[in-house]
């Protein structure tokens, strides 16, 4: 017989609610979904966070982790589930239990103003110089880009210039340096809010992608309640007024979580 997987014992909404409070992982440096302001937590994720607490009748508790442990300290019971802007790949959905989507997390291209008649798309980059943050989804992207800009006869990237951080990657766009920045939706919505007819923003450049919130696999009863919540919040639009109060537009959201070959 196949040996039977041990499922731990999962937590119930019943001792959520007699603790008081809802243990939320996050990295507390990722504007505008949950950052320091005044030492501080707050952002989309965490009024978010409010609204289905007060449904359960607890507080949330917002605990700032280091983003590349997040997962085992989730496991370690350090929390009871991660809110930070968490985007769904195949390697994550193997590992956690995750709702379905609360933001978009596609991929897009952050140009400067004057060039967004010329670069409309990823045909376009063709001998341009990019600029990718180590370690983010945008460098697995370029890759993707470069293929196929070579396979469809094209040159390809002039070059790809690697920043340790998207904010380094910005300045070199507007300083000439690089042609074009890869980065998700909602962060370039709020370089361009931040910095209003300096830069353009084309969408459309890789697979669509969302945020969800993660669980322990054996956590079902909590996922399932958070589900709920969210389906509610969509339906009667607040979801959307916290969208637009944080990132100045609505997200297009899907239904279901993405499935990945």
């Amino acid at each position: 017989a196949a040996p039977r997987l041990a499922l731990a014992q999962g937590v119930t909404l019943a001792q959520i609610k007699a603790r008081g409070e809802l243990q939320i992982g996050c990295e507390a440096a990722y504007v505008p979904f949950t950052y320091r302001d005044a030492g501080k937590i707050v952002g989309y994720d965490v009024e978010l966070a409010d609204l289905f607490c007060k449904a359960l009748g607890v507080k949330p508790n917002f605990i700032d982790t280091a983003w590349a442990g997040v997962i085992p300290s989730l496991y370690a019971k350090k929390f009871d589930v991660i809110m930070s802007s968490m985007s769904y790949t195949k390697e994550r959905l193997e590992r956690v239990a995750f709702t379905i989507p609360y933001a978009e997390a596609s991929q897009a291209m952050l140009v400067r103003a004057g060039d967004a008649g010329t670069i409309k798309g990823v045909t376009d980059l063709n001998g341009r110089t990019i600029a990718v943050k180590l370690g983010s989804p945008g460098q697995i992207l370029q890759e993707r880009i470069a293929t196929s800009l070579k396979s469809g006869g094209g040159a390809g990237f002039k070059e790809v210039r690697v920043f340790d951080d998207h904010p380094s990657a910005y300045v070199a766009l507007a300083q000439n340096r690089v042609d074009a920045v890869l980065n998700t939706v909602p962060t370039l919505a709020m370089v361009l809010k931040d910095a209003p007819g300096k830069y353009a923003m084309v969408k459309g450049i890789g697979a669509d992608n969302w945020a969800g919130i993660a669980a322990r696999k054996e956590d079902s009863e909590i996922v399932n309640f958070l589900n709920g919540e969210l389906t509610r919040l969509k339906a009667d639009g607040t979801i959307y007024r916290l969208q637009e109060k944080w990132f100045g537009f609505r997200m297009t959201l899907a239904d279901k979580i993405p499935t990945f070959s």
